[in-house]
């Protein structure tokens, strides 16, 4: 297996719509494109150009997530009494230029997603009993590509009190949120396919 975060890993991503991104490729705009997708299709058009990756910036909490997420794995395994089989880069079986990778897959039919977030933002996860809004397009993504029916979502932070660190959520597979995912999709990649080919025609034109 290909690790997460290693470069073959990134570059098995290159140029691809992940499910850590399809919000930005689902964002509305209030006059237009939303300049989240709009940064996403030039990001995409430029790693298929060059062949490299975009390195992407890295915060002292996204660090901190990335080195818990193993504990947070081991937990769910605990709580859940389910054994997690860690895999890579998945593509999509049809379309091309679309994949996600999971933190994990669970028996036949499940998979899951883990968060370590600040302490404030895994606490209102739990008051709020449900997955942050933000997340949900990442795991149906996540189920649409995987053709998978079920997904946990974990929000994990060690720094709190035993009893109190650990929240685990079922989403269920969305059909009819998937077909419109399906369609934003298609739509974005014709138009990193465009932006790609626009930039070709106006430095030719010169």
């Amino acid at each position: 297996m290909i690790e997460q975060g290693s470069i073959e890993w990134k570059l098995q991503r290159l140029g691809h719509v992940t499910a850590s991104r399809v919000a930005d490729v689902m964002a509305k705009g209030r006059n237009g494109e939303a300049k989240s997708r709009e940064d996403y299709r030039f990001q995409l058009a430029c790693e298929r150009l060059s062949g490299t990756f975009q390195e992407g910036y890295t915060s002292q909490a996204m660090e901190w997530g990335t080195n818990t997420e193993p504990e947070a794995r081991m937990a769910y395994e605990v709580e859940c009494k389910s054994f997690v089989d860690q895999v890579s880069f998945i593509k999509h079986p049809e379309m091309e230029f679309v994949g996600c990778s999971p933190d994990g897959l669970v028996g036949e039919q499940g998979g899951l997603e883990i968060k370590c977030p600040n302490s404030e933002t895994h606490l209102r996860t739990i008051y709020e009993q449900k997955i942050p809004s933000k997340y949900y397009p990442q795991v149906q993504m996540s189920m649409w590509v995987t053709g998978r029916h079920w997904w946990d979502f974990v929000s994990y932070d060690p720094r709190l009190p035993p009893e109190l660190r650990f929240f685990v959520v079922r989403i269920l597979r969305d059909e009819e949120y998937i077909q419109e995912m399906e369609a934003e999709v298609k739509q974005f990649l014709l138009d990193v396919e465009k932006t790609i080919e626009l930039v070709k025609e106006r430095r030719n034109a010169k």
